[in-house]
């Protein structure tokens, strides 16, 4: 068993550069899986800088609830934040980047979609995230 055949993982938004504007990343449906984590780096640290997750039962997130305590403030400038959310009790979520102490870079919103209903996942999506499974790998050329 290996863990990308697990896990679903999805670049929902691309990196921004320094602003004060909200980052708001793609709508994931959770329906098959039991979590989701979301990954991002913060440029700037700063206590308004702060990944955080919303969830909502419409797939347009028309009326989206912050989860509480999703909030994840960076403490270092440039530092990987990520906010783990198992079980949401709505269908529907999504990461977002709050910029609102200082203007900061934000790296590519990644979410990692896991423990699915139906395995295995396929990661490979044409021009968009590519990888390879290794099991017991001969040393050698890359």
């Amino acid at each position: 068993m290996n863990l990308s055949n697990d896990v679903k993982i999805t670049k929902v938004a691309v990196a921004a550069v320094s602003a004060g504007t909200e980052v708001l990343g793609s709508i994931l449906d959770m329906q098959g899986y039991e979590g989701v984590a979301f990954v991002t780096s913060i440029a700037t640290a700063n206590a308004g800088n702060l990944l955080k997750v919303k969830q909502d039962d419409d797939s347009a997130m028309g009326s989206p609830a912050d989860l509480e305590g999703s909030g994840v403030v960076a403490t270092a400038n440039a530092e990987i934040v990520f906010a783990d959310v198992y079980q949401p009790t709505k269908r529907y979520v999504r990461a977002s980047v709050i910029r609102a102490g200082a203007n900061t870079a934000v790296g590519e919103i990644y979410a990692i979609q896991y423990k699915p209903k139906v395995m295995p996942v396929d990661n490979s999506v044409t021009d968009i995230i590519v990888g390879a499974v290794l099991v017991s790998p001969d040393e050698g050329v890359a």
